[in-house]
């Protein structure tokens, strides 16, 4: 065959994926990166393998073993009341995030027969992550456009709002919904946060909080407490960008307060009563007085976590940009890659936890972090940024603990050049990404899904990165594909996920459990001795607690990076999925976004 016809043949083939392309988006409104990312997925995932899960445990280790009784759930009741153990009544079940549930019909001993007894399809195409709510027998989830309502025994819909919100960002993702005193609470990628009415899906009120067309985005799902709802706004990625959080009034949608997660500066916008920050902050920021290399950074892209009794939010705060070029912005960077401890009821600071004090891998606190009672009674700070290790702080004493190990690390002291790439791990997408940690104080473990998959960055000149423009992506990789923005990852043939069990009290794994595909879904302990979660091959597991041993698997549509969760519905014990995310960002098997639960029956 000549050159020109191998030619023709193959703008015929890409004509005709471009009309089909085109068709696609004009019948299915699905936007046109995630329909590219489709066309690019279905061959990226052709030879995708079967799925693999190879469990290590530590040798000569003890972990008390999971009972199918269960144990007293150790969080607050004002978080999960004790008259309702099968609800899931927020996205990580408590406010203090532990992502624990008592429950334990479906247990180590018969959780081989779990089945699929429904799933609920939206037949949308998005980046799925939601985290579903079950309160009040309703089982509450959502899209980018959408918030559902359906029944949790039978997938029937009780109601479905959509709404066609406008988005510049690639990003088609939304995190899930808060619920409190009838009412359900989300935001958007339009930077609305929205009140609906529980019942029926009626819209009530919505506030702008963000402004997407300078770069401004909101994708985490809020949580609810004492009359205000609270969120963040994300993407300290682009250029001028800084990260916020809120609380609103429940009732009306009020700023209550808005607190910056990194230095506020006299043109930065204010909307409503501002939290009292320390002005040393912008002491850790070199490039105070710049004006080309403003500070930028230090979004919110995960629900944050609330201690009731003390009335003290923990709101985790992600990198600072330009995101791999530190010699333009030298300093501590506050309150980047730290968990930022506010008065709830004010927005005013308290204290912090800085994770990484000089970052320039885009390794921020990106996942919510958890609240724990550990067997030896020390109250735990536990969380895992985007740089491959699990955090323990002692928070009577502000103590620092341990920062262990829990995927491939290498490479990270490297320094970045314009002269030649560096490769590093884990990379930009590697780490822990938006789920956060589950503890199970039957066996004082904490569980970590976690992304094994690398980077290498070389660095654009300095003056090419001053250019770029306000609100416009600002990472500093002297990238040639708009895909590698964020640098150049290592082949999908290399990726692989790791679930850590690791001890609370000495920061030691004790198990733990290799995938050839990412963990991102979020790990859910349960009383009946059982960790479920998922990998982004569709794999969904049960494994045994104490030992990690694979108790049961099935292999669903579609990815899995959504929540994996529990309940009771009709006194019988649930396991809700969200599964099929479609993302340009990952290649992975495209699928449409669905609830599948599983039961006993």
């Amino acid at each position: 065959m000549n050159g020109k016809r191998k030619l023709m043949i193959v703008s015929t083939l890409l004509v005709i994926a471009l009309v089909g392309l085109g068709l696609y988006i004009s019948f299915h409104k699905t936007s046109a990166i995630t329909s590219a990312g489709m066309v690019m997925n279905s061959v990226r995932s052709a030879n995708d393998p079967a799925g693999t899960l190879v469990v290590e445990v530590r040798p000569n280790s003890s972990v008390m073993q999971a009972s199918a009784a269960g144990a007293n759930d150790v969080a607050s009741t004002e978080n999960a009341p004790a008259e309702d153990p099968g609800s899931w009544p927020s996205v990580n079940r408590t406010l203090t995030s532990q992502r624990y549930s008592p429950l334990n019909q479906i247990n180590a001993k018969n959780a081989h027969d779990l089945k699929v007894e429904c799933t609920y399809d939206t037949h949308l195409h998005e980046s799925f992550e939601t985290e579903p709510i079950v309160i009040h027998d309703a089982l509450i989830f959502t899209s980018v456009m959408d918030i559902f309502s359906i029944n949790p025994e039978n997938c029937r819909e009780n109601w479905h709002t959509h709404e066609d919100i406008p988005s510049l960002s690639p990003l088609t993702v939304n995190r899930g919904a808060a619920y409190m005193e009838g009412r359900l609470f989300r935001g958007a990628l339009d930077g609305q946060v929205r009140g609906y009415d529980f019942k029926t899906g009626k819209l009530l009120w919505k506030t702008s909080i963000a402004n997407p067309a300078k770069g401004d985005m909101l994708d985490a799902a809020a949580i609810a407490w004492n009359g205000l709802v609270f969120i963040g706004t994300a993407n300290g990625d682009s250029k001028g960008v800084k990260g916020r959080v809120y609380a609103l009034a429940a009732d009306t949608g009020r700023v209550v307060w808005e607190t910056y997660l990194v230095p506020r500066q006299p043109n930065d916008p204010i909307r409503g009563p501002q939290g009292a920050i320390p002005q040393t902050a912008i002491d850790t920021w070199a490039n105070r007085d710049s004006t080309d290399v403003p500070i930028s950074g230090g979004g919110n892209w995960t629900s944050v976590t609330l201690d009731a009794a003390t009335g003290r939010l923990y709101v985790p705060v992600s990198n600072p940009s330009p995101d791999f070029v530190q010699h333009l912005r030298e300093g501590t960077n506050l309150f980047t890659n730290s968990i930022l401890v506010l008065d709830a009821r004010t927005g005013n600071y308290i204290k912090h936890y800085q994770a990484i004090r000089r970052d320039w891998h885009d390794h921020g606190v990106s996942n919510t972090p958890a609240l724990i009672t550990t067997r030896a009674g020390t109250q735990l700070l536990s969380f895992t940024p985007k740089d491959g290790h699990l955090y323990g702080y002692d928070l009577a004493s502000d103590r620092f603990l341990y920062a262990s190990p829990v995927t491939r690390v290498d490479n990270i002291d490297a320094p970045f050049s314009t002269d030649k790439a560096t490769h590093f791990c884990p990379g930009v997408s590697g780490g822990a990404e938006w789920n956060g940690v589950s503890y199970d104080p039957q066996t004082n473990l904490v569980y970590s899904g976690e992304q094994d998959w690398c980077t290498e960055v070389r660095l654009d000149s300095d003056a090419h990165i001053k250019a770029v423009g306000a609100g416009q992506p600002w990472t500093g990789h002297k990238n040639v594909l708009p895909m590698d923005i964020f640098g150049v990852r290592d082949p999908k043939t290399t990726w692989a996920g790791w679930l850590y069990a690791t001890d609370a009290d000495s920061g030691q794994w004790m198990w733990r459990a290799k995938s050839n595909y990412p963990i991102l879904s979020g790990v859910t302990a349960t009383g009946g001795g059982v960790v479920l979660f998922g990998d982004m091959g569709g794999n969904l597991y049960a494994l045994d607690a104490s030992n990690g041993e694979r108790l049961w698997t099935q292999k669903l549509a579609g990815p899995i990076g959504g929540g994996v969760i529990t309940y009771t519905a009709n006194g019988a014990q649930k396991v809700a999925v969200a599964a099929g995310l479609t993302s340009i960002f990952s290649p992975t098997q495209p699928a449409t976004a669905k609830i599948v639960i599983f039961g006993l029956n």
